[in-house]
């Protein structure tokens, strides 16, 4: 299988209206997919400042522009950084892409200058990001406010 990885935020601009259209509604559809999309208070123009806010956005797209998988990282711009959002459609799973755009958003961090790169890994996913050069933090357990996301999936 073919496809191209794009730092998305990068070049958000230069699509067109439409192509930006149909990109949020593929991107909508993976977050979807992985359980992590409210119908309450998630909406195309919130989409669109979460690509355009992150420090990177990456999307692996065929050259049909199907976009098989996503991922983002998210900084302070000076040293540290969070990766998030790593999802690939279930049909294209196993084929690299989620390693892939896994490597394209650590060069980036590290061409800009992050030092400390952490993220929540998924029950089940953590030979991903173990084969990537991450391990579990001793004594640290990552934590959510209930009282903010009380509305959303995650609760």
């Amino acid at each position: 299988m073919i496809y191209t990885l794009t730092c998305l935020n990068e070049c958000w601009n230069t699509f067109s209206d439409r192509q930006r259209e149909d990109y949020l509604f593929q991107i909508r559809h993976l977050y979807c997919l992985a359980g992590w999309w409210s119908e309450f208070g998630d909406t195309i123009e919130k989409l669109a400042r979460i690509i355009s806010g992150s420090h990177c956005f990456v999307v692996a797209v065929q050259e049909t522009g199907v976009i098989l998988g996503m991922g983002r990282a998210i900084s302070d711009r000076a040293s540290d950084a969070y990766i998030q959002d790593i999802v690939v459609r279930p049909e294209a799973r196993r084929l690299a892409i989620a390693s892939s755009i896994m490597k394209i958003i650590m060069d980036r961090l590290e061409q800009d200058g992050m030092t400390w790169i952490g993220l929540i890994a998924k029950q089940g996913t953590q030979p991903l990001y173990r084969g990537l050069g991450f391990s579990e933090i001793p004594g640290a357990m990552p934590m959510l406010s209930k009282k903010i996301f009380k509305r959303t999936l995650w609760y």
